[in-house]
């Protein structure tokens, strides 16, 4: 189906395009949203006669995205999940829990805003864009973790799942002796006299 754009759609085109996409994408999505006009005479005739409007108020949008952008740019929001002893957390966050955080914290976004690149199912630090207006975004930064105090060493730069798994080399280290049999047990000195004996 040919669509007129109303307004930047990423990855499709700006203002004005005539661009052609799936049925269902226009008619679910672009149509009812208000992002585009079925590319027909009239509807041509119609957005040529309203193009300087719809730029205006697309300009207004966007400098409004602008200054709200300060609002939320650079961002670090906190999130605590159960995981296993692996990093795996149980369940994976939500868009709906990062706009909950950002809202807590006075940033004033919704679901809509946020683009998750990949879902977040691991222990750590993420970088989440909030998409303000078609032209404007900026990244947060999501900090998933057990407790408070793990969330504090990871913003510190601290890898926590890495630190949890280092060896430990002050234990108990068995003595090996590449002369022996498998199955044979190394002896200490003192056994080994005493068995001679």
């Amino acid at each position: 189906m040919d669509i007129i754009l109303l307004e930047r759609v990423e990855k499709l085109g700006a203002i004005g395009d005539v661009v052609s996409v799936k049925d269902g994408y226009a008619r679910n999505y672009l149509l009812p949203n208000k992002k585009a006009l079925r590319a027909n005479e009239r509807n041509k005739k119609v957005f040529e006669a309203n193009r300087a409007k719809i730029e205006a108020e697309n300009a207004e949008r966007r400098s409004d995205a602008q200054k709200h952008s300060s609002n939320v740019e650079g961002k670090q929001v906190v999130l605590i999940r159960a995981s296993s002893n692996s990093g795996q957390l149980y369940g994976s966050v939500s868009v709906r829990d990062i706009v909950d955080a950002l809202n807590a914290d006075g940033a004033k976004v919704t679901k809509q805003m946020i683009v998750l690149e990949r879902p977040i199912k691991t222990l750590g630090i993420f970088d989440v864009r909030v998409s303000l207006h078609p032209e404007v975004s900026v990244g947060v930064k999501v900090n998933v973790a057990r407790s408070p105090d793990e969330a504090e060493l990871q913003s510190q730069g601290v890898d926590v799942m890495a630190s949890m798994f280092e060896a430990d080399t002050s234990g108990f280290t068995e003595r090996r002796d590449p002369s022996l049999e498998p199955g044979e047990i190394v002896q200490d000195e003192d056994e080994a006299t005493e068995a001679q004996a």
